[in-house]
């Protein structure tokens, strides 16, 4: 039986009516600070995660400290709505931690009669493509989009059997149910992966640690100066009002930063941060392998290696290590040339170098795999969602009604 039988199974031809948002919500209330004297949990505007919908963090105010936008009281299963930057689509379901809190102005607090529709229908519907398109068409401002109350609560929502609450909430509560399955499906295979990543660069971490420890008396060290060619002169920084589209990658301090159409390097290289605060941070590898037609600017040193293993050795090395005692400048970190190069680095025989990375390059395989997995398998989710969603909430349109 196709999903759309499903649906028509479901209503079994009854009819649907389609109402503003505010015909089925309840009133609601803000805040008096002159007349209390406790603590609130505030959310504001970024407490909301635009990925996962969820609260992510809030801030404790009272009246002494309270900003001007902390206004709106909110309780268990209101629905809140950012109002600011819309298409943004950042909102979320208040539970029970938030019950009687105070959220920003900037929210539009959805609070439902429930005895016509359900909390998670409305936060549905308001996830909808449709009603995307209705915030593209009624945001006001270009700098700063916005959108008021009012105009999100004209939205027009479809009621089944709205004549029957008892059969509209039976019918609501069985699709909620579905889409409620897709969403809690994604979140366990995002939970189930992130764990797996963990596990998978801790093993990583212990191993390349391993590999690349010695002792002073069990190899020669080098600087980095001796093991490699620096390439640095050769580097053409662009601003981005000069640079001509392309294909070729234009890499800066942390990676790709733009594509252009001409190249200054056709080689394997390996580039490392010359400033900016992942320095210290390490947020991502300050070290890092490119290959073919590439343009560098002035924010990454280029290094070249006589092989392949000598610069995956010398990257896995240096992204390991503590680089603090080289880099200059608080605010600005740089790692200048000099101190890079002269970063003392274990060397070991070619052949134990080739079998080190060769070990490494097996576990950031893996590692890779799973981190490009991530966020692959959370869109297919994320789209096999929107696709049920749309589908399970399209009902006809029929003559405005009061539900």
């Amino acid at each position: 039986m196709s999903d759309l039988s499903f649906v028509e199974r479901l209503l079994d031809g009854i009819e649907v009516k389609w109402v503003p948002i505010s015909k089925v919500m309840q009133r609601t209330s803000n805040i008096s600070w002159r007349e209390v004297n406790r603590d609130y949990k505030y959310i504001d505007l970024s407490s909301v995660s635009i990925e996962t919908k969820q609260i992510t963090g809030t801030s404790w105010i009272s009246s002494n400290n309270a900003p001007s936008r902390a206004q709106k009281l909110v309780e268990k299963n209101d629905v809140i709505f950012a109002t600011t930057r819309p298409t943004q689509m950042r909102y979320s379901l208040i539970g029970e931690e938030y019950h009687g809190q105070v959220a920003s102005t900037g929210y539009c607090v959805l609070r439902v009669k429930g005895d016509k529709v359900l909390p998670k229908w409305i936060l549905h519907l308001i996830s909808s493509s449709e009603f995307k398109r209705y915030l593209e068409d009624n945001q006001s401002g270009s700098a700063y989009p916005a959108i008021s109350d009012a105009k999100i609560k004209a939205f027009e929502i479809p009621i089944p059997c709205a004549e029957n609450p008892e059969k509209s909430l039976q019918i609501q509560t069985e699709i909620v149910r579905i889409l409620d399955t897709f969403t809690e499906l994604t979140a366990e295979l995002t939970a189930e992966l992130t764990a797996e990543l963990r596990a998978r660069k801790k093993q990583y971490n212990y191993y390349r640690d391993k590999l690349l420890s010695f002792e002073d008396h069990e190899v020669d060290w080098k600087s980095l100066g001796e093991l490699a060619e620096n390439l640095d002169s050769k580097r053409k920084p662009i601003t981005s009002a000069l640079r001509e589209s392309g294909d070729i990658p234009y890499y800066g301090a942390s990676g790709i930063v733009d594509y252009v159409k001409e190249y200054i390097f056709d080689e394997d290289l390996l580039l490392v941060s010359e400033d900016g605060a992942n320095l210290l941070a390490r947020n991502t590898p300050i070290a890092f392998s490119i290959t073919g037609k590439t343009w560098v600017n002035n924010h990454a040193h280029v290094l070249k290696f006589e092989t392949y293993a000598e610069r995956r050795y010398v990257e896995y090395y240096l992204n390991s290590i503590d680089l603090t005692p080289y880099i200059s400048g608080a605010a600005q970190p740089k790692l200048n040339k000099k101190n890079l190069e002269s970063i003392p680095i274990p060397n070991p025989s070619l052949a134990v170098k080739e079998e080190i990375v060769l070990t490494l390059d097996k576990f950031d395989a893996l590692t890779n795999s799973i981190t490009e997995g991530l966020p692959r398998e959370t869109e297919l989710r994320k789209k096999q969602y929107e696709y049920y969603r749309d589908m399970l909430l399209n009902f006809p349109k029929a003559e405005e009604g009061d539900a």
